[in-house]
């Protein structure tokens, strides 16, 4: 299983949200620190919105927050949220599958195991788990505040 780089970078956005508290990110910001541009941010945001994960608040000095607590965001919310499709094989998509083993394999069985498996373990996890403070994360947040060196990029995560 392989997820897609809008569900890397959902994870990145809301462990920024997270590690900033309550303070409201700025998308520039969170832009700046991991090096994507801000319009691929606010598509990434889309799905994190609507789905009640991210709220947005408009204005001059607005920006985003988490809309829950972090210990309430499990990775695998996030992963349904993000991720299109969980097509594994051909024969996850029944209506597609040109396969003529379909009805008698077990390969789709234990590929959709796995699929379950891979997201039981992700629901064991929150934002929360991967932004809990750290001095690599207090570092990040700091040079948010104070902008990046002269002549130097922001770290990525």
């Amino acid at each position: 299983m392989k997820l897609t780089k809008q569900t890397d970078y959902a994870f990145r956005i809301l462990m920024f949200c997270a590690a900033g508290g309550d303070r409201l990110s700025r998308v520039a910001d969170i832009s700046r620190v991991y090096g994507a541009s801000e319009p691929f941010l606010f598509k990434i945001l889309h799905p994190l919105v609507e789905g009640g994960v991210v709220q947005t608040v408009r204005g001059r000095n607005g920006g985003i927050r988490l809309a829950r607590p972090a210990s309430e965001i499990t990775l695998a919310e996030v992963v349904r949220l993000t991720e299109d499709n969980f097509t594994m094989a051909e024969c996850f998509d029944l209506d597609d599958a040109d396969c003529p083993l379909i009805e008698n394999c077990r390969l789709t069985a234990a590929l959709r195991e796995a699929l379950d498996a891979f997201l039981a373990v992700l629901e064991k996890y929150t934002v929360d788990d991967l932004a809990r403070p750290s001095a690599a994360v207090i570092n990040l947040l700091s040079m948010i505040e104070a902008g990046p060196p002269t002549g130097t990029k922001p770290g990525r995560a």
